[in-house]
């Protein structure tokens, strides 16, 4: 009808994230920002969380901006045994900057090992509050190869944000 003009609808924007870490003996488990008991853990220059490096790419992607190995490059020691929470609550900062907010987030996790299912409370909760979302809005998933390949995990991310970008 004339002269009755619907409010925009909010800008939503989606983006994708990946990583893998090969798993080494000794080192700790942290998983989606939680410390799985596990005998080997993520090995990187960070603390290695493939669940945190692939949700901070996808707030990343979806904001727009660069992605993590530019703005945290692992050549920069000042992120050598850094814990991946920083790196996805300052994605999560830049996306705000632009108007944008997490909406949203879903995450796969694939390993054999350690089995993710224990954990999927742990995970959401702690995924939820970096993101600052309710949990109902994270969703994690642990698949397995059946491969036998116990010696990596890997993780895809989607995340939606809403907003009026700047």
């Amino acid at each position: 009808m004339p002269g009755m003009e619907s409010p925009p609808l909010p800008e939503l924007r989606i983006g994708m994230g990946w990583d893998r870490h090969r798993l080494e003996a000794g080192r700790p488990c942290m998983l989606g920002g939680v410390l799985i008991p596990h005998p080997s853990g993520p090995a990187g220059h960070s603390d290695g969380d493939a669940v945190l490096h692939a949700l901070a790419d996808a707030v990343l992607g979806a904001a727009g901006l660069d992605d993590l190995g530019t703005l945290f490059p692992d050549t920069d020691p000042r992120w050598r045994g850094a814990p991946s929470s920083e790196f996805l609550r300052a994605a999560v900062a830049a996306a705000r900057e632009r108007g944008l907010r997490p909406a949203s987030a879903d995450v796969v996790v694939i390993a054999d090992a350690p089995k993710l299912g224990p954990h999927r409370a742990a995970l959401r909760a702690s995924l939820a509050g970096l993101l600052g979302l309710p949990a109902a809005r994270v969703n994690v998933k642990g698949k397995t190869t059946e491969l036998g390949q116990a010696d990596r995990i890997e993780a895809y991310a989607v995340v939606l944000l809403s907003g009026s970008p700047a």
